[in-house]
């Protein structure tokens, strides 16, 4: 059995991306590890997302992360209401249909549900 467990990506301040996937996705703060500016925060399905301050040198963000949520439509919505900006509301993309957001250091976020990928196809 194979199963990704958890992903690092670089951040320019750990506790900013820390509080915006908790805030905005609703990841929960499994544990943090201060002296090494780092936080690891779990979804859903149990995979820990760790977010880990880089020192600034040579930083862009290197990957695009997708959530399945229940509902895209209602996600965006909610997100959208809370003032949460938008690459692209629900629509179908090259990847599929859903939405796009980015975190506070620029890493697209994807948002999609099976339901809505299968109405309306993917990518």
């Amino acid at each position: 059995m194979v199963k990704l467990n958890h992903v690092t990506i670089r951040v320019r301040d750990w506790q900013t991306s820390r509080d915006w996937y908790a805030a905005t996705l609703g990841l929960t703060v499994e544990f943090e590890v201060p002296e090494r500016r780092t936080a690891a925060l779990k979804d859903d399905a149990d995979v820990t997302l760790f977010v880990s301050e880089g020192d600034g040198d040579g930083f862009g963000p290197s990957c695009a992360l997708f959530f399945e949520v229940d509902d895209v439509e209602a996600t965006h919505r909610r997100l959208a209401e809370r003032g949460v900006p938008f690459v692209a509301t629900p629509q179908r993309l090259f990847w599929g249909y859903g939405a796009e957001l980015d975190d506070p250091d620029g890493y697209r976020i994807g948002l999609w549900d099976a339901r809505s990928m299968r109405e309306h196809g993917g990518g």
